[in-house]
């Protein structure tokens, strides 16, 4: 079968999967699913104010699927993406309080930017040496320094980066419109943050298909030992795996801080970096599919919220419906392998 037949043919599995699970659980909530799926999208799509919202998201979540990309290549389950966006922030707002009485708010916006990815890329690089050199898995390795940086986050807003007479979970001090990315002002969208993600998506696709770090990334993600007897180095691919992904998810956190927010937050990510993960999974780790799956998650993060409003549903239905799609792609993830290793193995018993 051609592989353009193939992949598609996945998608359309993997859509039919989720189509399903999520039904599923608004009949057993007692939502009919026709009815909640218009709402979804009316919610998400139905004016261009709720458009932009979406795209508000949409960003943030192709950042982190872009940087995903080079950890799934390699085969490391990089999921301390959501730390990586947190400390992407940490260090932009660290570098846009001290452009606070500079007389070039520009050139500290612009350090911001550069802030963000040196701190999620630092902050990848600590999971990528755990699991080099301390053979510690990234799993394991990604969660913890998850929950270490959001501890850093609430001691900041807590503690040194407080606001002035009062501490709370609404933030650090909003910065002055100097220090904000620009803006269209009608939609509250920041066009440079879309010029951003056009040019990470197809930087992500050039490097990953046209460069040799891509094609070293793929050799050993599809068998380590081959690839160190041709004499690449799998550890120190992991690192350069790790310091992408960690780049691309604090320049999304960096975003979140300069163009949506405008102050450090306890949840500045939105848990898009969790989220990511799903995104790059359902589009079978194509890259050009990441745009458009990471633009239906958004519609369904933003739509969702006409549910208890409309419908009278539970507010965590949401969430519930998320986790459904979590089963449906592992789900389909499993089958996937499953059919790998049978096709695998029927290929090896011909040459036989």
């Amino acid at each position: 079968m051609p592989t353009y037949l193939r992949q598609t043919r996945q998608v359309a599995i993997t859509l039919f999967a989720v189509f399903f699970f999520t039904s599923l659980i608004l009949l057993i909530s007692g939502a009919p699913p026709l009815s909640a799926y218009y709402h979804i999208l009316r919610g998400s799509l139905g004016s261009w104010n709720k458009i932009s919202h979406v795209i508000k998201g949409w960003i943030p979540l192709t950042l982190c699927g872009c940087g995903l990309l080079f950890t799934f290549r390699i085969g490391l389950w990089n999921i301390g993406v959501e730390g990586q966006v947190m400390m992407g922030a940490v260090f932009s707002t660290a570098l846009l309080r001290l452009g606070l009485q500079s007389q070039s708010p520009g050139l500290f916006l612009a350090m911001s930017l550069a802030a963000g990815v040196l701190g999620g890329a630092a902050w990848a690089v600590i999971a990528g040496f755990l699991k080099t050199k301390g053979d510690v898995n990234e799993i394991f390795a990604g969660l913890g320094l998850n929950f270490v940086a959001q501890g850093i986050i609430l001691w900041l807003i807590f503690g040194p980066w407080r606001r002035p007479g009062v501490a709370s979970m609404s933030g650090t001090e909003t910065f002055p419109v100097a220090l904000w990315l620009p803006k269209l002002s009608s939609l509250r969208l920041s066009p440079p943050a879309l010029v951003i993600v056009i040019v990470a998506l197809i930087a992500t696709g050039l490097l990953l298909r046209y460069t040799r770090i891509g094609l070293n990334l793929k050799a050993i993600g599809n068998n380590p030992n081959a690839a160190f007897l041709f004499g690449l180095k799998p550890g120190r691919y992991m690192i350069v795996a790790m310091v992408f992904a960690g780049g691309f998810a604090g320049l999304a956190g960096s975003l979140q801080v300069s163009g949506v927010y405008h102050r450090l937050l306890p949840a500045i990510s939105s848990n898009y970096g969790y989220l990511a993960l799903l995104v790059v999974m359902l589009c079978n780790y194509n890259i050009w599919l990441v745009p458009l799956v990471a633009f239906f998650f958004a519609c369904l993060n933003v739509g969702s919220i006409q549910l208890p409003m409309v419908l009278q549903l539970d507010s965590s239905l949401a969430g519930v419906i998320q986790g459904a799609l979590v089963l449906a792609i592992l789900g389909v993830y499993a089958w996937r392998q499953q059919n790998r290793r049978a096709q695998s193995a029927e290929s090896i018993g011909h040459r036989a």
